[in-house]
């Protein structure tokens, strides 16, 4: 049996507690929240649970195997570092932490320690990606062409992170999970449109080798919801579309044929192809759920997951050279040695 402290009990806090407590195999034994308000809401939905307002009373009982972190960014590493240094396992909400380097030495103080430092990539657990990156990795799409995605909303507006940290950090895990290279390059523009406040529509491009390249939409001022990804190759083309009820993920048999023209040595033929499409049948197990089973299942057998420490780092790597692109008007930074390319 795992013995779960969740610490933050506000947004997505409530979820958490909720997936660990019906996980056979789990058992959720302490809440923590500076807010008297929500911590008397934990303790009238779960009574038998030990609630207080003070992490470190949580992380210091020896009863708790994993600590759970739902708190603001700005409070990642220090948590993490408490708790792994406390001798716990930990896994820690979206984005890791607010730097490459805080990262890192988390992964190298869970790897000292033996534990486990799992991030909380909720859209890898889902049907509708899992299903993705079999086609890609089946080969089904041929050479990769582009990943596009668009990420918009009105609000909800953050105090302490711009959009790309948090609505792109989403779109970067799934883009790292379902391709299998990595991009070389980021460029990235973004706006503000509330004074004083962080940035809210961002436009981030990432460059990979062998004209691989990638897009991200994201905005908080938008008149509709979307959620929409296409990964293109040379066979085959995906559109996933997170707001469809059903038939979330579509492959088109679409594309363009090009070969070479034997009378002009310099030009090419280009064909358009237009065949099927299909809906390919996707799990539907909510994914918190399934991610929650997967945790368990790792800590209680030592299986790898696609969501610890390493994943989460490689997305705030991103993330981080995205930031310095903006800072320069959209200088490409190179993601290999972090500084910008000409």
């Amino acid at each position: 049996m795992v013995n779960i402290g969740v610490v933050g009990y506000g947004y997505w806090g409530p979820n958490l507690v909720r997936n660990f407590g019906e996980e056979q195999g789990a058992r959720v034994i302490a809440v923590s929240d500076l807010s008297a308000k929500r911590a008397e809401l934990a303790q009238s939905r779960y009574p038998a649970i030990s609630v207080t307002s003070d992490y470190r009373e949580l992380i210091a009982n020896p009863e708790v195997d994993l600590v759970v972190i739902a708190t603001p960014v700005a409070t990642h590493f220090s948590l993490s570092k408490a708790a792994l240094e406390a001798g716990k396992h930990v896994l820690v909400e979206k984005p890791l932490t607010t730097s490459s380097e805080e990262g890192l030495r988390l992964i190298e103080e869970a790897e000292k320690r033996k534990l486990r430092l799992f991030v909380d990539h909720t859209f890898i657990y889902t049907g509708a990606v899992r299903k993705i990156r079999d086609i890609v990795l089946s080969g089904e799409l041929g050479e990769i062409y582009y990943y596009d995605s668009v990420r918009v909303n009105l609000g909800l507006f953050q105090y302490d992170i711009d959009v790309i940290w948090d609505l792109a950090v989403h779109d970067l895990a799934i883009m790292n999970y379902v391709l299998p290279m990595r991009p070389i390059a980021v460029s990235a523009t973004r706006m503000s449109h509330v004074a004083g406040a962080t940035e809210n529509i961002a436009y981030l491009t990432m460059f990979f080798t062998d004209n691989v390249i990638a897009h991200v939409h994201v905005n908080w001022l938008s008149p509709v919801k979307i959620r929409r990804t296409m990964v293109s190759g040379t066979r085959r083309m995906i559109v996933y579309d997170d707001m469809e009820a059903s038939e979330k993920v579509k492959v088109y048999d679409r594309g363009i044929d090009v070969r070479n023209n034997s009378e002009a040595r310099y030009k090419t033929l280009v064909n358009y192809r237009s065949g099927d499409m299909w809906a390919p049948q996707l799990d539907v197990t909510e994914a918190l759920k399934f991610e929650v089973r997967s945790i368990i299942q790792a800590l209680e057998t030592g299986m790898r997951l696609e969501t610890e420490g390493h994943a989460g780092l490689e997305v705030v790597r991103v993330l981080e050279a995205a930031s310095e692109s903006m800072r320069n008007r959209g200088q490409a930074i190179d993601l290999k040695v972090g500084r910008m390319t000409t």
